[in-house]
C-alpha cells in the first residue's frame, strides 16, 4: 500500500472506529455484519452497506484483507447479518475474483459511492444466508 493510501486507511478507519460505527450500530435499521473476533472470540458488529438478493447478502469491503471483519471471516466464516432489523445466520465467502467495482453498481448507491471514494483494496463478500 502506498504512503498516501496507508495514511488514508489510518484516517478513515480511525474515524469509523471512534465515531461512525458506534453511532451507526445504534440505529435500528442499520445493516450490520456480526463476526466472531478471531482473538477475543466475542461478537463484533460492523455497520455495512450491501443488498440481500434471495438467500444471499452481498457487500464490498473497502480495504479487503486489511479490514478487521474480513480477517475475522478468514478465521471463522460463520456470521450473522441484520437486514431491515432482522438477524439472519449465514456463511461468508470472500470473492477476490469478483469485480468489486462492478459489484458496487448493484449495491445501495450512497454506500457504494463512499466505498469507492475511500477504498483502496476492494473485496467482494457474499454471505449465504441459512434462515
Amino acid at each position: 500500500m502506498s504512503g498516501f493510501n496507508e495514511l488514508k486507511f489510518r484516517a478513515v478507519t480511525s474515524l469509523q472506529r471512534r465515531v461512525a460505527n458506534p453511532l451507526s450500530r445504534r440505529l435500528p435499521f442499520q445493516t450490520l455484519l456480526e463476526t466472531t473476533g478471531r482473538k477475543s472470540g466475542l461478537p463484533r458488529r460492523t455497520p455495512v452497506g450491501g443488498r440481500r438478493v434471495g438467500q444471499e447478502f452481498w457487500l464490498v469491503s473497502e480495504y479487503g484483507e486489511k479490514s478487521q471483519y474480513v480477517r475475522n471471516i478468514q478465521a471463522d466464516p460463520h456470521v450473522r447479518v441484520r437486514v431491515n432489523g432482522r438477524w439472519h445466520n449465514g456463511t461468508a465467502h470472500l470473492l477476490p475474483e469478483d469485480d468489486a467495482r462492478a459489484r458496487l453498481k448493484s449495491l445501495p448507491r450512497m454506500n457504494s459511492a463512499a466505498v469507492r471514494a475511500v477504498g483502496t483494496n476492494l473485496l467482494t463478500v457474499r454471505v449465504d444466508l441459512t434462515d
